[in-house]
């Protein structure tokens, strides 16, 4: 055999043989590329406009639209910190603070689940409620802090609230300091499957410590229904859209402001937020 036919025949089996291995290598699976860890640091903002600003039964705003918003830090260890603001009335229209137009909150904690048991999560921190502005003569500071505990299975959860500062939003019903105050809050957000829409529940107590008595009684059980639904894709995607009606069996005289509008009336509340 000539050697230029030899030369031929070995680059043709070197050429099949490479032929070979390329096509048993791609028909081998790539490994599968792991998911990045996920970081330890989060931070995300969150902004909404309610039709009325509703807390714990009562409203801040008399009737009229809230613009509110925040920040929040959360570590993979269960620790989180944050901070929340939105436009109120209530220290005007009752005549305590000359101007006050602002709640801004700060609240920091720990969260996590039991051990074992991914269902079931307990929340520890504490909460401030503070309010810039002037207050009028002999008028208690409306400033509150407040501990809380929470205990949460899937989408319930029971929480209390307890006041560490001198008063629970400078309530004195019966000239005493309010300190130790309790609010006691049952609330659930139950996912209607993949739908996109949740039905909320809550009810929840406040117990005034040192609290009046007839038309200066501060205590009450308050209540909401409502439903929410987040856009799942498109432009809008996580936006929140929600309503809720909410009511209580506070005494109305002690809720009236000066105006002459019973902040703890009934009422149905519409709500669009969005968290980032």
């Amino acid at each position: 055999m000539h050697a230029s036919a030899r030369l031929k025949q070995s680059l043709l089996a070197v050429s099949l043989g490479t032929l070979v291995a390329s096509t048993a290598f791609a028909q081998t699976p790539a490994p599968a590329t792991p998911a990045p860890p996920a970081p330890d640091n989060t931070v995300t903002a969150n902004v909404g406009i309610f039709s009325e600003y509703i807390f714990r039964g009562i409203s801040q705003t008399a009737g009229k639209p809230a613009l509110q918003g925040g920040f929040d830090w959360s570590h993979s260890s269960g620790f989180y910190a944050g901070t929340w603001a939105s436009n109120i009335s209530w220290l005007e229209d009752f005549g305590l603070y000359s101007r006050s137009s602002l709640e801004w909150d700060f609240y920091g904690g720990y969260k996590n689940a039991f051990p074992g048991q991914e269902d079931w999560v307990y929340d520890l921190g504490a909460y401030g409620y503070i309010y810039p502005g002037s207050k009028n003569p002999n008028v208690v500071n409306a400033d509150t802090w407040e501990l809380y505990a929470a205990i949460g299975w899937k989408w319930v959860s029971l929480k209390g609230s307890w006041t560490v500062s001198s008063n629970y939003f400078g309530l004195q019903p019966a000239g005493q300091k309010t300190s130790g105050t309790g609010y006691y809050d049952l609330s659930a957000t139950y996912p209607i499957a993949d739908t996109g829409f949740s039905l909320l529940g809550h009810v929840g107590y406040l117990d005034v410590r040192h609290d009046g008595s007839g038309d200066f009684e501060a205590s009450y059980a308050d209540w909401k229904a409502g439903v929410s639904y987040v856009v799942p894709e498109g432009v809008l995607k996580g936006v929140e859209f929600g309503a809720y009606y909410t009511g209580n069996n506070a005494t109305t005289a002690f809720y009236t402001d000066l105006t002459g509008y019973n902040t703890a009336k009934d009422r149905g509340v519409v709500y669009v937020k969005k968290t980032f």
